[in-house]
């Protein structure tokens, strides 16, 4: 196994590595946005962390430039005999050489999420939860807190070059390293606000899927959204709320700093809520929400009113009311902390984005002239297809005379999402001139879930609905295809959870693959 292991000295485990029980971890999938933070912060701690993954990336070049060991041929013999714990992210199987070898070993073996859980026993939890807008959220409020001086560390599912050091170029003393990751590892200690004294502040994204969630320990949750999704775990929308609900009773009591900020409509509060003992906030568009906001949808300007009048306001740089909502709940939940509403809004106003949520990549020239600008995005649920499709044609206004199409490269992910939401994702579309569909991306699902449905479903629900779409792959395919297709003036978005990034990037580089 090749790597590459700092000649420093550790400090003695922390907090963090005490709470886990473990000070030699070795991480099976490290090189994931989460995994590669969770190995960043128990390192910090003190652990001396080591791990594998399948290829190499920017992430895992960034780990061992910082002294984890880090290997790729995964096999039994590759485990170090020093370890004394394993942490696996939710892609691991059961049948990983490595996890079978730990097994036989003896040795302790964690789910990512139960170890980002029992790290938050050694801060003080902000856990953002909610069907849509999690990561976007929770890198928003990471900036927010940076720039108004509370120093946090976060850990979130994307990456975002903003993480490090805010939106503002404030670089507190504690460093907020790496740039270009999903992590930061923040102060110690809160230094300020009604939890000064306290551990230091760690955010984290809080996944529903396979009640992952449910291993976070918060003092602050926010659930801004509550849709059917994961079906092939949950089987009904109810037990989703169900799920949601036991993951708002974590948090613990009013007196002890608990808080829930949850949305006024979509969120089933008064199901999540019943019964908490924290304290419990709403927000959303409506006038009766504790937390009203107010977005301009051309101008992108977002106003937030909280209780005793607080006030804030921002011009967001990603479009959209989903995306309006999204920095209103970072901005909720950092006032709360006692953030200056001013500041709050000079963040946001500058926050760029994330990697692959409604990110441009960039324009492509056409031989004839003009081009096409593409869009690469992770959205890969109903709601968010619609949401980010039309806040693209809103934002570079394609309905107006003379302008482009909407041409939609969507890679639907799981076929069991896929079965479950057919005709949602078939209404999703609408927005969209062209949609083509690749296979389906398999991931978790059974041999037998995956003859179940198939991407030629979705493409003839698409049809009967009068959207121009067609079912292509491979990849490369697509890419050929794409040449003859988009036009100048065009709008070229490629949306999915899984590999079909990689169609933007080929396409923007004009060279089709055939991969």
């Amino acid at each position: 196994m090749t790597s590459i292991r700092t000649a420093q000295p550790r400090p003695a485990p922390g907090a963090v590595c005490m709470a886990l029980g473990l000070s030699r971890p070795y991480l099976i999938g490290i090189g994931g946005c989460g995994m590669s933070g969770l190995a960043r912060l128990l390192a910090a701690d003190g652990a001396t962390v080591s791990g594998s993954d399948t290829t190499p990336s920017s992430l895992t070049d960034g780990l061992r430039a910082e002294g984890v060991a880090v290997g790729f041929e995964q096999t039994a013999a590759d485990l170090p005999e020093d370890v004394d714990g394993i942490v696996a992210s939710a892609a691991v199987k059961p049948d990983h050489p490595q996890l079978i070898e730990a097994q036989n070993r003896g040795l302790p073996i964690f789910t990512y999420a139960e170890a980002l859980g029992r790290s938050m026993a050694g801060r003080t939890g902000i856990s953002v939860a909610g069907t849509h807008g999690k990561s976007t959220t929770t890198a928003m409020l990471g900036c927010i807190l940076t720039d108004t001086g509370f120093d946090p560390g976060v850990i979130v599912g994307a990456t975002c070059d903003q993480l490090a050091h805010g939106c503002l170029g404030i670089t507190p003393a504690s460093g907020g390293r790496p740039a270009g990751s999903g992590f930061r590892l923040g102060s110690p200690q809160i230094h300020h606000g009604p939890l000064a004294g306290r551990p230091g502040l760690l955010i984290a994204e809080a996944c529903e899927f396979n009640r992952s969630f449910h291993h976070h320990r918060p003092v602050i949750g926010a659930i801004a959204n509550v849709e059917a999704d994961h079906l092939d775990i949950y089987g009904s929308l109810d037990a989703v709320i169900e799920a949601f609900a036991g993951f708002a009773r974590l948090l613990p009591a009013e007196a002890e700093g608990g808080r829930l900020l949850i949305g006024h409509d979509g969120a089933h509060r008064r199901e999540i809520t019943a019964g908490l003992r924290c304290a419990v906030e709403t927000i959303g568009f409506a006038p009766s929400a504790d937390w009203v906001v107010r977005t301009e949808v051309e101008s992108r300007r977002v106003t937030l009113t909280g209780p005793g009048g607080v006030r804030a306001e921002w011009t967001n740089q990603m479009p959209g009311e989903h995306n309006a909502m999204n920095s209103a709940v970072a901005a909720a939940i950092a006032i709360g902390l006692g953030a200056d509403p001013e500041t709050v809004g000079r963040s946001l106003s500058a926050f760029r984005g994330l990697d692959r949520r409604m990110q441009c990549l960039g324009e492509r020239p056409l031989p004839e002239g003009g081009v096409v600008r593409v869009y690469d995005d992770y959205g890969h649920h109903p709601t968010e297809i619609e949401a980010t499709l039309r806040s693209l044609r809103q934002a570079e206004r394609l309905g107006e005379p003379g302008a482009g199409r909407l041409v939609c490269v969507f890679q639907p992910h799981q076929h069991s999402r896929t079965r479950f939401l057919l005709e949602e994702f078939a209404t999703s579309f609408e927005q969209a001139d062209v949609v083509i569909v690749p296979h389906i991306y398999f991931v978790r699902d059974s041999e037998t879930e995956k003859h179940k449905v198939s991407a030629a479903d979705l493409v003839d629900r698409l049809r009967t609905r009068g959207v121009r779409a067609m079912h292509l792959y491979p990849f490369g395919a697509i890419t050929e295809q794409l040449e003859n297709l988009c036009r100048p003036g065009d709008l070229l978005v490629v949306m999915g959870a899984g590999p079909v990034w990689q169609v933007a990037r080929d396409y923007l580089a004009g060279a089709p693959k055939r991969g």
